[in-house]
This record gives C-alpha cells, structure tokens and sequence, in this order.
C-alpha cells in the first residue's frame, strides 16, 4: 500500500510541474500577442508584413503566426488587413477624402484590390458603403480580459451564437 501512495504523490506532484510549465508557457503566450498586437497598433499606417513584426519582437514568423492564431483564433496577416479595412471604413464615412487615397493608407497598391478586399469583408464595395453613411467596425483592437482576447469582431460573434442556437 505504501507503494502505490508513493506513486500516488509522485504522479500529483510530476502533473502540478507540468501545469505549472503549461501556464508560465500561456502567459509567455499572452506576452507575445501583446507585443504583436502593441507593435501593429503602434505601426498601423507603416509599411508591415509579418516578417517586419518578426524581426521586430525578435521570434520566427512561422512561431508568431502559431501562437498567434491559436490564442485569437485569427492570422496576423488577417488581422493587420481587417484592422487596416476597419480604419479605412471609418475614414469612408467620416471624411471625403479620396477612395484611391484611402486604399493607399490603407496599405494597397490599387484602388481595385482595396475595393476587392473591402467588400470581402464589408460585402459592400467602398463607394456604396460611402454613400449608407453608417461606420460598422469589423475588426476593432484585440484586446486581453482574463485568459480571453476580445477582438469584438461582428463575424465571430455571429458564428459563436450560430453555434449556440443549433446546440
């Protein structure tokens, strides 16, 4: 009997070390989609592409993109695009300034590919958006509650309550 309750106290101690390793490893996590979501914020309206990040917060692209995406569900690719599309959306509405302006803050080369990436993710192209007169934000800020990051991102939340009515 002795045996087994030291096998016993063994096992709960080699299982508390690795839960302990396991959360010092999600706050290394949370630490770096910080510094990926500070230096986007921070840098939006620069030229930057994941490799620019990489360097930046000193780790590899591919281990970014991981951590990433598992910890908020979505690329750093994407969520520079949507971020950068929700500023555009809002400058659609709030400003006159130019469409072919607006997509090159925006990060775009053309008016035609701003315009195909925008309704993609507004459905409506920019001139018809323009004209409805109503900034909806697709992709706001990630931000972190607890163990939870908030992107407050329309389509995902559509998708959870889509998810919990057919459950």
């Amino acid at each position: 009997m002795g045996s087994k309750t030291a096998f016993f106290i063994k096992t709960r101690k080699l299982i508390l070390i690795i839960m302990m390793e396991g959360g010092e490893t999600m706050k290394q996590q949370k630490e770096i989609v910080e510094k990926v979501v500070n230096y986007i914020e921070d840098n939006i309206k620069s030229e930057i592409s994941v490799d620019i990040i990489a360097k930046n917060i000193g780790y590899s692209k591919f281990y970014l993109n991981r951590i990433f995406s598992e910890r908020t569900g979505i690329t750093i690719y994407k969520y520079l695009q949507s971020r950068r599309l929700t500023i555009a959306a809002e400058k659609l509405i709030k400003t006159n300034e130019p469409i072919t302006e607006i997509a090159y803050e925006a990060g775009y080369d053309s008016q035609q590919a701003f315009s195909l990436a925008f309704k993609q993710l507004y459905v409506y192209p920019p001139k018809i958006y323009r004209n409805m007169k109503v900034f909806v934000p697709k992709q706001n800020r990630i931000s972190l509650r607890g163990n939870f990051y908030y992107t407050q991102n329309i389509r995902f939340i559509r998708r959870i309550k889509e998810k919990e009515l057919a459950a």
